[in-house]
């Protein structure tokens, strides 16, 4: 008995259709990969399901094939020429950037006090609240840049009184050492007698030879003597 052929259209049971999508995606892939084996070809797939989720198959790398796909001769041409989606979804980056930029641009008027009169009392409590907290903002921060700047100047002030006192301590040992060499230099025995020792050797030299003499003279004088006879 011969299968019934179903009708290629689209399957209006959701659960059927998923079990249609399963089936025929696994076999779609079995055929894909039967066809890369016997042929030696290399096989990309790559399906989308209705739910948006995506199911690929690759004999090698899907990136090299998707790299030979681009650079095959017949693809060069079309790269040149983006396609309408991409520049549907350029357009409307672009338009959508400008807003953008349109809308920062009132902003920074705003902010410099510019273009005031189109608004009313809410928006301009607002602006009025930005400032305000911009410039505490600022205040704040410009405080800390003070009292950093303070304390690193306190610190080169401490480390200067300190290399100050280090220089001065070493002037001062230099001085000291110098007393103590020239000190040193004198003779010691100039140091150790005192004028009276020197009167007393003076007067000890003195007096030797004069005793000596004494009793020179006195020889003398005995040996002069008159002989009588």
């Amino acid at each position: 008995m011969a299968r019934e052929r179903i009708p290629i259209k689209k399957i209006d049971n959701v659960t059927a259709r998923q079990v249609t999508f399963s089936k025929r995606r696994r076999g779609l892939f079995k055929k894909a990969e039967e066809l890369s084996v016997l042929c030696d070809a290399d096989v990309a797939l790559i399906i989308f399901s209705s739910t948006g989720k995506i199911f690929d198959y690759a004999s090698s790398s899907m990136k090299e094939i998707l790299e030979r796909h681009k650079l095959h001769p017949k693809n060069l041409d079309k790269m040149d020429q983006p396609s309408l989606a991409l520049q549907l979804v350029e357009d409307g980056f672009y338009s959508r950037l400008s807003k953008e930029v349109v809308e920062r641009s009132h902003q920074l008027r705003h902010l410099r006090g510019e273009e005031l009169h189109g608004l009313n009392i809410d928006e301009l409590h607002k602006l009025e609240k930005s400032l305000e907290a911009g410039l505490n903002r600022v205040i704040e921060t410009k405080g800390e840049k003070i009292m950093k700047e303070i304390n690193q100047l306190q610190e080169n002030g401490t480390k200067l009184v300190e290399e100050n006192q280090r220089l001065r301590q070493e002037v001062e040992d230099i001085s000291t050492g110098r007393k103590t060499v020239g000190m040193g230099e004198e003779p010691e025995n100039v140091e150790e007698q005192s004028p009276e020792s020197v009167t007393n050797v003076c007067c000890n030299s003195s007096a030797g030879p004069l005793q000596d003499y004494d009793s020179s003279d006195t020889s003398l004088r005995l040996g002069l003597l008159p002989y009588s006879g």
